[in-house]
């Protein structure tokens, strides 16, 4: 049995996307308030974070008026299961203190730049510590 809050969610989400199906908004209530974990398609998740996370904040912010009328604190996890078997995960935090969004098993890896600008900014950087100012 789904509650208004995962009703909403899914709702909101479904006329989002292109794989309505695919949308799964589960509940849990921990001590920050209730946990509305989001599982979409892999192909629809950039349409639900949006450009610079805009959808994902826009869906917070319906959350915190919905949360507003039921006195209740949401907070808002997507979930990225595109099978994605790397050790990293990547989180994402907002300054809004209602709601998070979470990315996990983010393919974003650390960049290891070889190229001869960054070995010498490294050199210069390290020539500075080593003066007595």
């Amino acid at each position: 049995m789904s509650t208004i809050d995962q009703q909403f969610v899914e709702y909101v989400v479904k006329s989002l996307v292109e794989h309505p199906d695919d949308v799964m908004v589960e509940r849990m209530i921990d001590e920050k308030g209730v946990l509305l974990t989001l599982t979409v398609n892999p192909e629809d998740l950039g349409r639900v974070i949006g450009k610079r996370g805009g959808t994902a904040q826009s869906v917070r912010t319906l959350l915190r008026a919905l949360g507003t009328k039921n006195d209740a604190r949401y907070n808002l996890k997507i979930v990225n299961n595109d099978g994605y078997t790397g050790s990293q995960s990547s989180s994402q935090s907002t300054s809004d203190d209602t709601t998070d969004d979470v990315v996990e098993n983010s393919t974003d890896e650390p960049v290891e730049s070889s190229s001869s600008y960054a070995e010498n900014a490294r050199k210069e950087l390290a020539e500075l510590d080593d003066l007595d100012i």
